[in-house]
């Protein structure tokens, strides 16, 4: 006997999100029953138009009000709104009183409990008191630079020290990233931004931490880092223009040491017009282990993954507050049941 099929509701119909809906509507165990997005532009519209499916209208609209749409009968909430954790609390702990699981894209929500203890101890308490489970999930953080390396580290017998760089070439991706890592700014514009916190690209923190304690490192320090990546030549993208001694991106750093001594090393160079974009991970100890994905992997279609992949495991998963260190993530296949 087949098993009721998945109902799903998408909280955020932005880059991100529509990319998410498109990949769900692939899956034959996943009934889509609703949206939320409080766009204007989007708010009343069908779905399927929204996301520009070629096979609109779906009949289902996207509504500007979550209230409505949550008091439905819905497992699984997939939420893709904002990096920040705190913006995002209300929609959160809506989505876990409504009985719903939830897999967020908040990259703040990836590994939480350094940055925000109190918060991640109030969503652990509402799920629980829920009995359904929430994730953030992601590329990066989410995957490259901690899921990864800590799959890695399954075949060590010790770890001494761990590095994970990541070059992404970001003229192939959404006009909003290119804007969230400064893009065609002037160095000048670009370090006021990031000393007013809009310029960065957010999630190194949180893999540093996901990474130190899955490898039981004791560290006392993590720090962060942001530079612009100047442009050497004009770069031109789908978007925008990008001239020769403005900002093509970002250059990010993150630490975590113990006493001084550095045991994690993670490094994103995210810019446009990026030479030879890769992924890189070394863990040094017994054996020494190194991984590269040439070409990198693609952040937009990569996150959309991962949130769908996500689905059965939070389903699964044990009531709380989960990150993809705990989930066995893997492929969910079209033709899979319920």
């Amino acid at each position: 006997m087949t098993k009721k099929k998945i109902r799903i509701v998408q909280f955020g119909v932005g880059p991100i999100g529509a990319s998410v809906v498109r990949l769900m509507r692939q899956k034959s165990a996943i009934e889509i029953t609703g949206a939320i997005d409080s766009d204007p532009a989007k708010a009343g519209r069908d779905l399927g138009e929204v996301v520009g499916a070629a096979d609109a209208p779906w009949g289902i609209r996207v509504s500007a009000e979550a209230a409505p749409v949550l008091a439905g009968q819905v497992d699984v909430i997939t939420h893709c709104t904002s990096s920040y954790l705190k913006d995002v609390m209300s929609q959160l702990l809506a989505c876990l009183e409504a009985g719903c699981c939830v897999v967020s894209t908040c990259e703040e929500l990836a590994y939480p409990f350094r940055k925000h203890p109190e918060l991640s101890a109030r969503l652990d308490a509402a799920a629980k008191e829920e009995g359904v489970a929430l994730v953030g999930v992601g590329v990066n953080p989410g995957f490259v630079l901690d899921k990864l390396v800590l799959t890695l580290s399954a075949v060590a017998q010790r770890i001494d020290s761990v590095r994970a760089v990541r070059i992404v070439d970001a003229s192939k991706r959404r006009l909003p990233l290119q804007k969230k890592i400064g893009a065609g700014m002037t160095p000048q514009e670009f370090r006021e931004r990031v000393a007013a916190g809009v310029i960065k690209h957010h999630g190194l923190p949180e893999s540093v931490a996901m990474v130190a304690d899955a490898l039981g490192f004791a560290v006392d320090q993590i720090s962060e880092t942001i530079e612009p990546v100047i442009a050497d030549d004009l770069v031109k993208t789908e978007f925008l223009e990008v001239e020769a001694g403005q900002v093509a991106g970002v250059h990010q750093i993150a630490r975590g040491m113990i006493a001084g001594a550095e045991k994690i090393f993670m490094e994103l160079k995210m810019y446009v017009g990026a030479k030879d974009p890769a992924d890189t991970v070394t863990l040094t100890g017994e054996p020494n282990i190194t991984l590269t994905i040439p070409g990198g992997t693609h952040g937009d279609i990569a996150t959309a993954a991962v949130a769908v992949n996500a689905i059965p495991e939070i389903l699964a998963a044990p009531a709380g507050l989960r990150t993809s260190r705990d989930l066995p993530l893997s492929y969910f296949a079209p033709n899979a049941t319920p």
